[in-house]
């Protein structure tokens, strides 16, 4: 049986302010449904590429997230042009764009490879 989720505007400003904690810069590009949104992180590594992280759920049912755009990232407007066809199938979904060289994620929820 899976854990009950946490609202989606509430993880994202949740999400975000534990950014501005750790001095990464975190942005809401995108608004969508405050309940059940789907969420996508533009993680933005700068030289390194760009990943998009989709959310997903583990095995136990807990908020997980995967590599939508691969293990090596992409170009950043090819990042935006992942993003922009998501966002066209599904309006109510957050964006959130991560600008951090380092590819920290602010969030404790697992990487699935």
């Amino acid at each position: 049986m899976s854990e009950p989720r946490l609202q989606s505007a509430l993880w994202v400003k949740a999400c975000v302010r534990r950014a501005d904690l750790a001095g990464i810069s975190a942005t809401v590009v995108r608004r969508g449904d405050p309940t059940s949104g789907a969420i996508l992180i533009k993680l933005n590594r700068r030289e390194h590429g760009c990943w998009v992280l989709s959310e997903t759920q583990d095995k136990m049912g807990r908020r997980a997230w995967f590599r939508g755009s691969g293990k090596d990232g992409l170009p950043e407007a090819e990042a935006d042009g992942y993003i922009e066809r998501h966002w066209r199938r599904d309006p109510d979904l957050w964006v959130v764009e991560i600008d951090d060289r380092e590819g920290r994620r602010p969030f404790d929820e697992p990487l699935l490879d």
